[in-house]
Order: structure tokens, then C-alpha cells, then sequence
């Protein structure tokens, strides 16, 4: 569930800033190629092979290479998702994480769009060698931001991986209408969930991709949040910036991690979250946040009800 993270910078200089010009109204979603779900998420690593054991060992993703940068590996959970691990580099500040990246059913087809719609500053289509296609860019706090469209519409679990899913992902927003401008008003990102730990504070704010269940959380940082500026610190974004794994069963999950002594020495939970589900928080060794989530509640949400389907295993 929630924490935070700072504005991340992509090792690329050439993705550059995605213009929040659009706050008006939306323009037609029929138009717009489909956003589907999660495709990864990216983080950089300053201990490779501690890292390598962390995701590999411990939560059982299939090490594999990174087609788009030949120093980077990729960690999959499903055919489709995966962790990317980027070597850091010098002075990334306290933010570890690199970029984030949805699934589209048609990239070149979603960069057009976007470009008519007011958005500049995207890169090219890149292919990779298994048909994958993607381009970036970055939503207007600077977080970098790709669309892929996979090159195989196969969607298979990895055996061994302690989840198959990527459910959310998770990123710190200090500005919750800027970002609702590109993700809700362009994008067409839809309400899902949110809550805080008390009553006059929104800290967690959860919207489901526009074609899909999966769902991206902001995790807000400053005036109405119980996270004030003065906390951010590299730990702190650590918990922030994150990914979250679905699960069947909680117990089961946790079990087999205790059972086969595959546990990060940082970890917590389980524990009911506030949006009723039982989760558990893994990390790796730089700090960022693996969060193990059951794919429904157990019990009533605190705050808001949900406003969507729950995804399904």
C-alpha cells in the first residue's frame, strides 16, 4: 500500500519533459490507442549482485537481458512484467527509481496521439529484439514515464516467482492536480481508491489505467498529506517509490518465503492495509519496496469505497 518517493530522473537525457499543458477537458479516449496495464517498473541499483539475489532469490523472477541497455537487467514475474535493474550512476541523488512503464496495445499509434494532443519532447519508437516496442518521456513532476507494446501477446507466470502480477505501481506526487492533468485528463486514468491515516488527510490515492485493472498510486507528499516535505530522504523514498505483487493468499505467500529462508533482511508484515487488504512489504538492497497485496479485500476499506473491479489473478 502507501509510502513515498522524489522526482526521479532517467539515466537518458533524451527523455525529457512531458508539457502538462492539457488540464482542460479530456479529449476522446476512443481516439486514444489502449492503455492496458503495467509493463515494469525500473530501478537503479548500486550493489548489482545483492540486487540480483534480492529478486531473483528471494522472490523468484527469472533473470533475463535488458534489451534496452545492455547494462541493465530485467527480472521477470510474468512473460509480460518484470523488474528492470539499472546500474546507478554517479550523483542520481536519493531517488532510486529510474522510470515506469505501461503496457499500450499500439506505441507509435499512442506517440501520435499524444504529440496531437499537446505533448512534446517524446523519443522515437525503439524496438527490441523480441518484438517489444516502446517510447518515453515524463509526466509534468519529471518522473519518466514509457508506453510499451509487447511483441507477443502470451501472458505467462513464471514458476518459482513468489507472484505472477504486477498489480500497481507507486510513485510520490506533490502536486495531486499537475499530475491529474496528464494521467486523469489526457490519459484517462480512472478514480479506484484512496485514504490516509486520518480522517482530514489524503495520503494514498489509487487510479485504474484506462483499459484495465491494474492501477497506479500516488503516494502524496506534503500540504494535506501526513508526509511533509522535511521526511523525504532516500529511505523514505524508498518506501514510496515502489511495486506491488499480487497475490492469492497472503498466508501461503509469506509462508513459503520463511520456509525456503527466501526473506530480504529488511521486511514487515503481514498487516491489513487501510484499503482492506492483507499485504507485506519486502526491500530490496537499496531501499526500494516490494509489496506482496491479495488481489481482493478481506474487509471494508477505510475512506472510500473502491470504484472499480478488483483485478483478477
Amino acid at each position: 500500500m502507501p509510502r513515498l518517493p522524489l522526482l526521479p530522473l532517467r539515466r537518458c537525457a533524451a527523455l525529457a519533459l512531458i508539457a502538462a499543458t492539457m488540464i482542460g477537458a479530456a479529449p476522446p479516449a476512443a481516439q486514444r490507442p489502449a492503455i492496458t496495464g503495467i509493463s515494469h517498473l525500473a530501478v537503479y541499483a548500486t550493489d548489482m549482485a545483492a540486487t540480483d539475489h534480492f529478486y531473483r532469490v528471494v522472490l523468484g523472477a527469472r533473470k533475463g537481458a535488458d534489451p534496452e541497455d545492455p547494462a541493465g537487467v530485467r527480472y521477470h514475474f510474468s512473460s509480460r512484467q518484470f523488474v528492470e535493474v539499472l546500474p546507478a550512476p554517479k550523483n542520481h541523488g536519493p531517488s532510486m527509481l529510474a522510470h515506469v512503464g505501461y503496457v499500450t496495445v499500439d506505441a507509435a499509434g499512442l506517440r501520435t496521439w499524444l504529440l496531437a494532443h499537446g505533448t512534446r519532447d517524446l523519443t522515437e519508437v525503439q524496438r527490441g529484439v523480441g518484438g517489444d516496442r516502446w517510447f518515453g518521456g515524463r509526466d509534468p513532476e519529471g518522473n519518466a514515464v514509457q508506453f510499451v507494446q509487447p511483441g507477443s501477446r502470451d501472458v505467462t507466470a513464471e514458476r518459482g516467482a513468489i507472484s505472477g502480477r504486477i498489480l500497481h505501481v507507486g510513485y510520490a506526487v506533490y502536486d495531486r492536480a499537475k499530475q491529474d492533468g496528464f494521467y486523469r485528463t489526457l490519459l484517462g486514468f480512472r478514480p479506484y481508491w484512496y485514504g490516509a491515516f486520518h480522517a482530514d488527510k489524503v495520503d494514498w490515492v489509487s487510479q485504474q489505467l484506462p483499459d484495465g485493472g491494474d492501477w497506479l498510486e500516488y503516494m502524496m507528499v506534503g500540504e494535506g498529506s501526513d508526509v511533509t516535505l522535511d521526511k523525504v530522504d532516500a529511505r523514505q523514498l524508498g518506501v514510496l517509490n515502489h511495486v506491488s505483487l499480487g497475490v492469492v493468499n497472503m498466508q501461503a505467500a509469506v509462508t513459503t518465503l520463511y520456509r525456503e529462508n527466501r526473506l530480504s533482511p529488511r521486511h514487515d508484515g503481514p498487516q491489513m492495509g487501510l484499503d482492506g487488504k492483507w499485504q507485506a512489504n519486502f526491500y530490496d538492497p537499496d531501499g526500494t519496496r516490494v509489496e506482496l497485496m491479495e488481489f481482493r479485500p478481506a474487509m471494508k476499506p477505510c475512506c472510500s469505497p473502491f470504484t472499480g473491479e478488483s483485478p483478477q489473478p
